[in-house]
């Protein structure tokens, strides 16, 4: 009995020890980022995003928890412009801030994350025309702490925020394309 303990102790401290190593080989900081070719002007899709309260039209985060709490202040729109979100396990409660709204072509957001784990991050969207449609880009980063590094050892933070990205621009191009 004593034997068989000391065994699953062992193994136990090994298989932590490989988790801590290949933790400590994650890099201090991550991105995701996804684009998407939309049939419409800059100047239509700029103002769909510039104002928090036109996401719940294209957001797949703003239909995870139907009975999330949303709070807006500051400015109505644009740089100043806040949202905050109170909501089940699946969208947990943070807060966004938009730092700079360039028409038509960039809007910076401090995306700030309390709950279900705390993180200090940055969204930007770019639109770029190209031809006559628009190469919208959404991207997300941030420091990575040694706990979200543990957390990248059994989690891919790309394909897994990558797909909420993915429907989002999906979502945004149907909505600008009307």
């Amino acid at each position: 009995m004593l034997k068989a303990v000391t065994i699953i102790a062992v193994v136990l401290a090994i298989a932590i020890a490989v988790v801590l190593i290949l933790a400590a080989t994650k890099p201090d900081t991550f991105s995701v980022q996804r684009a998407a070719i939309i049939s419409a002007p800059p100047e239509k899709i700029f103002p769909l995003i510039n104002d928090f309260r036109q996401w719940g039209a294209w957001s797949p985060y703003e239909h995870k928890d139907p009975a999330m709490k949303r709070t807006y202040s500051g400015a109505v729109r644009g740089s100043g412009a806040v949202y905050a979100w109170e909501g089940d396990r699946n969208v947990g409660s943070g807060r966004m801030e938009i730092l700079e709204a360039s028409a038509p072509s960039k809007i910076a957001i401090k995306l700030d994350f309390f709950t279900p784990f705390e993180a200090h991050n940055t969204a930007e969207f770019t639109m770029l025309p190209q031809d006559d449609a628009t190469r919208v880009t959404w991207r997300m980063h941030g420091p990575a702490s040694f706990m979200a590094k543990i957390m990248h050892v059994f989690i891919n933070i790309d394909k897994m925020v990558g797909k909420d990205f993915e429907a989002g621009l999906a979502n945004l191009k149907r909505l600008a394309e009307k």
